[in-house]
């Protein structure tokens, strides 16, 4: 069994037959079948590691790929995009191993080509087609201190076993040369464990790789929402998915950067540049509350910023059109926006005003470069307010994910961007004319 969150120390020449190494589980003793050490190990070398496909009975399958993410890594040539983790709400964005030298297509490279492959089985309208795809176990690099030093390479978290949920085609473009290239980004879907204890039956994963046994005998150790999922297909995710019954109310800790960080130096130079002319911070409110939003899969139409003074709780107007072209409803997002030193905490009265703007049908937004008080959030939470809570945290990494796709990693030029726009960006209307905009 392998626990979710459980860290894995994982050595590339590590023994198969050691339990522990260095005080930690072995990864390879936990992925090798019990007295079979002839067969080849699963590797995590790579972002995307697909298992060899194995022959049984005369069909073929690939038992298994290994998702791993390099949070360290992220910004690097080898990783230039940031993957997304909320396993609280069984949910992982990850992007795929296309680089900027890659020749061809997504697809050229084999991790991309394999997530391609196991797709149309995960997209599959039957039962039978679903059987077949790979699990995907997806694990991130973490680091540890182990003697008073801290080190980054060598452990992995498991995250969880997931399957796909959608693939988009993106353009990425490399911060060191400003060349753009396509790569694949796909929505993850993690199932929920918590009948086996928030652990993973690695017999299944073993029996899997048997080509002795068939697609139906594989299933005897596999989680209960693998099966439920196998049975009723892509309607089933919202039962499957893992959620973790617990506040959602974040630490102070956890909306703060961490020390020395980037997204630390970048909330400091977030806060310097608008501090002074903190009415334009709006602007840069409105547009990673655009990108969160967007992000969902809804479509977010960009809106308006209300003049300054009188606001009310309500700085910037967009509208996010939920469902698909022909079939959707257009809410109102009304935004406030609060740029103040990043030890500042937002009391529950700053989170009212805004709430008490809000109609029926309509969401709110709150993008503060500081954090929300424990009282604050409890208070969205369990009075179910529609409202989206952006602390300083995300707001830096949402920016450095602007600074990447469209200004060369350039914070300061989205800075300017944003500073030059702001006046053109300021009228005077109601909220509910976005309804009836193109």
């Amino acid at each position: 069994m392998i626990s979710v969150h459980q860290v894995l120390r994982y050595a590339q020449g590590a023994s198969q037959t050691d339990i522990q190494i260095d005080g930690y589980p072995n990864y390879h003793f936990l992925t090798t079948r019990p007295g079979d050490t002839e067969s080849s190990k699963l590797m995590l070398e790579k972002g995307i590691n697909p298992a060899a496909a194995i022959n049984a009975g005369g069909n073929a399958r690939r038992p298994v790929i290994g998702i791993r993410s390099s949070p360290w890594k992220a910004g690097h040539e080898s990783n230039p995009w940031h993957d997304e983790f909320d396993l609280d709400h069984g949910h992982v964005r990850y992007y795929g191993d296309h680089k900027v030298t890659t020749v061809g297509l997504p697809g050229a490279t084999a991790g991309n080509q394999a997530l391609l492959e196991a797709w149309p089985l995960h997209a599959a309208t039957t039962a039978d087609e679903r059987r077949q795809a790979p699990p995907l176990l997806v694990y991130r690099a973490v680091t540890v201190n182990r003697g008073g030093k801290t080190i980054f390479k060598g452990y992995v978290e498991f995250c969880g076993v997931a399957v796909i949920e959608r693939i988009e085609h993106v353009v990425q473009r490399d911060t060191k040369t400003g060349r753009s290239f396509p790569n694949l980004v796909l929505d993850l879907a993690v199932l929920d464990l918590a009948k086996s204890g928030d652990a993973l039956d690695m017999r299944w994963i073993d029996d899997r790789r048997d080509p002795t046994l068939d697609l139906h005998q594989t299933e005897r150790h596999a989680p209960d929402t693998w099966k439920v999922w196998v049975k009723n297909g892509h309607s089933a995710i919202p039962r499957v998915r893992r959620r973790v019954v617990s506040s959602r109310v974040k630490t102070t800790e956890a909306q703060t950067p961490a020390a020395g960080s980037a997204e630390e130096l970048t909330l400091k130079q977030l806060y310097e540049f608008f501090d002074g002319r903190k009415h334009a911070f709006e602007l840069l409110a409105a547009r990673v509350s655009a990108q969160i939003l967007g992000s969902s899969g809804a479509r977010y139409h960009d809106g308006w910023l209300t003049r300054p003074g009188g606001d009310g709780g309500m700085d910037f107007v967009g509208r996010l059109d939920v469902g698909t072209p022909g079939s959707n409803t257009p809410l109102v997002v009304l935004g406030q926006a609060k740029c103040v030193t990043p030890s500042t905490s937002i009391s529950p009265d700053q989170v009212a005003r805004v709430v008490a703007r809000l109609r029926r049908g309509w969401i709110g937004v709150f993008v503060t470069t500081g954090t929300f008080s424990r009282q604050a959030q409890i208070e969205v939470h369990e009075d179910q307010y529609p409202l989206v809570l952006v602390d300083g945290k995300t707001l830096a990494e949402q920016v450095l994910r602007m600074a990447a796709a469209d200004h060369g990693g350039d914070v300061g030029a989205v800075l300017d961007s944003v500073a030059s726009e702001y006046k053109d960006a300021i009228t005077s209307r109601r909220p509910e004319e976005i309804l009836h905009s193109a």
